[in-house]
């Protein structure tokens, strides 16, 4: 290895040797269930040399850990313009204090549900709604872009008046600036709430059809993705997604 040039971390070397995620290796570290060269290594961020000899124990294959994937109900805000960049932190909204006392999941919050835990796919500044965390990078990647193949619904309540005219006018397609907006999914839920069937909204492309219309916007609420609802989940509670559920 040349000179100034710093170790890998151990837990690299590890999911490298056992094909398992950064996350299991961290776990499997700190159980004690990892040693390098004979002798037990349980310190995160620990580094070995890539030819050390690395040996798991048992233990670790026989307790691999389930990935873990929460949603969380975003009560509506309305930030400054300076926070629109505002990077939400799974720690602090995620915790032991607010989970849902009717979460139907039978799991018990634990720290290390927390490690690894990535929000896929975040809601714009003037959105509320359902948010996903999880620890798992291929329900993270089907979740985010536009190349997501799983339905966003939203629920838009709105002040003034639509008339039939202007529904059809969302239904069929609008053009900003020269380019058509993709087509979507709107139809009524009441006289001042539509529903948005998208696959993405990144481009606030529900916000831009309202404003064509002169349609004030007073929610936009996320509340389903793919077949997973946000149901009866109240405003800044979380709760785990079932194992009968899938992204």
């Amino acid at each position: 290895m040349s000179a100034g040039r710093e170790t890998p971390r151990l837990a690299k070397l590890v999911c490298r040797l056992a094909l398992c995620s950064r996350r299991e290796a961290d776990e499997w570290i700190e159980n004690g269930w990892v040693s390098v060269d004979g002798k037990v290594v349980a310190r995160l961020g620990a580094r070995a040399h890539p030819n050390a000899r690395i040996e798991i124990h048992p233990l670790a294959s026989q307790q691999r850990s389930e990935a873990i994937t929460i949603v969380f109900n975003q009560a509506q805000r309305m930030p400054a313009a300076d926070e629109l960049d505002e990077r939400v932190l799974p720690g602090e909204i995620i915790r032991a204090d607010n989970h849902w006392s009717e979460d139907r999941a039978l799991r018990r919050f634990a720290p290390t549900h927390l490690r690894g835990l990535a929000l896929a796919g975040k809601l714009a500044p003037d959105e509320c709604g359902m948010l996903v965390f999880t620890q798992d990078g291929n329900t993270a990647r089907q979740l985010v872009g536009r190349s997501s193949r799983w339905e966003k619904e939203y629920h838009v309540r709105f002040v003034g008046e639509l008339d039939d005219q202007g529904l059809d006018r969302l239904q069929h397609g609008l053009t900003v600036d020269g380019i058509r907006l993709t087509r979507v999914q709107v139809s009524r839920l009441s006289e001042q709430q539509l529903r948005f069937v998208v696959h993405d909204n990144g481009r606030r492309q529900i916000q831009q059809m309202c404003e064509l219309l002169a349609l004030p916007l007073c929610e936009i609420k996320r509340v389903r993705i793919g077949s997973v609802p946000l149901g009866k989940l109240p405003p800044g509670k979380w709760r785990y997604l079932r194992r009968d559920e899938r992204f």
